[in-house]
């Protein structure tokens, strides 16, 4: 039994669809969540700029005597976590695209035709086609599609309205259409926050949710080095770089609890 706390992170708050999952299969762990609020998004940032915001947070949750690290970001997993492991190396970290490329290299036939939608710099990174095709090599029609206006919509709250409709075919429309997809990977763990938004406007289509997946391979790996934590452990805490009232509202959206039931703190993070 360990009951130190899992360290969750993230460019904002898309790595709390992450936490959602965790909680709700594993209710007796204690989980700090850091979300660079004052610094979203990351993904149309060079990759000096994501590594130095990256390891100031795994800093802060390594001062915070944390069990694991969850990197709760496609951007930072695709460009990051190497850094972080050779930094903590007696710290497991699990980053997002590697069990979310598992999943859809197992799952998915090889005539599927599969869209990942990711930042700027998820998809510069190729790691998705790379870890795909490294499970499943007869994966052979992925194509790729860069979606930079959704993170900042979504961390302001447009979700359910019908500018964020219009900024989803924008971005879909041809790129469905043209490439005949029929598997959507949500490769940035805001987007499940618009998942409704996009089985409604493309019906039919498959969803793989990289928040569920981050979240199932963390469970995987607290069993597999018995790092379980037990029950009546101390309340989670929630960080962000700029406690902002649009944070405080999306975080009681997400979870589903308002702000006398959450532990939530501000930390800033800049040098």
């Amino acid at each position: 039994m360990d009951n130190r706390p899992i360290g969750i992170f993230d460019s904002g708050i898309g790595g709390l669809t992450s936490v959602t999952h965790l909680m709700k299969h594993l209710p007796d762990e204690r989980v700090i969540f850091f979300g660079d609020t004052a610094r979203t998004p990351y993904g149309s940032k060079s990759i000096d700029t994501i590594r130095q915001f990256t390891m100031q947070i795994g800093e802060f949750l390594a001062k915070n005597n944390v069990k694991m690290m969850c990197i709760a970001c496609n951007t930072i997993s695709s460009t990051c976590i190497e850094d972080l492991r050779n930094a903590y190396p007696d710290i497991p970290v699990i980053g997002v695209i590697s069990p979310t490329a598992k999943v859809v290299a197992r799952d998915c036939d090889p005539e599927d035709r599969i869209g990942i939608l990711a930042t700027k710099a998820t998809i510069r990174s190729g790691a998705y086609e790379a870890k795909i095709r490294r499970n499943n090599p007869q994966m052979r029609h992925i194509f790729t599609k860069a979606c930079p206006a959704f993170v900042p919509l979504i961390e302001e709250g447009i979700i359910d309205n019908e500018i964020m409709d219009l900024t989803i075919k924008y971005y879909l429309d041809d790129f469905m259409e043209t490439n005949d997809i029929n598997t959507l990977v949500l490769g940035c763990t805001h987007y499940p926050l618009i998942k409704k938004n996009i089985e409604r406007l493309y019906p039919g289509t498959r969803i793989v949710n990289s928040s569920k997946e981050v979240a199932r391979a963390v469970h995987i790996e607290l069993e597999k080095r018995g790092m379980f934590a037990g029950p009546g452990g101390e309340d989670s805490v929630f960080y962000a770089s700029d406690l902002s009232e649009n944070f405080v509202n999306m975080i009681e959206l997400i979870l589903g609890k308002d702000q006398d039931e959450l532990n939530i703190r501000f930390k800033n993070l800049d040098i």
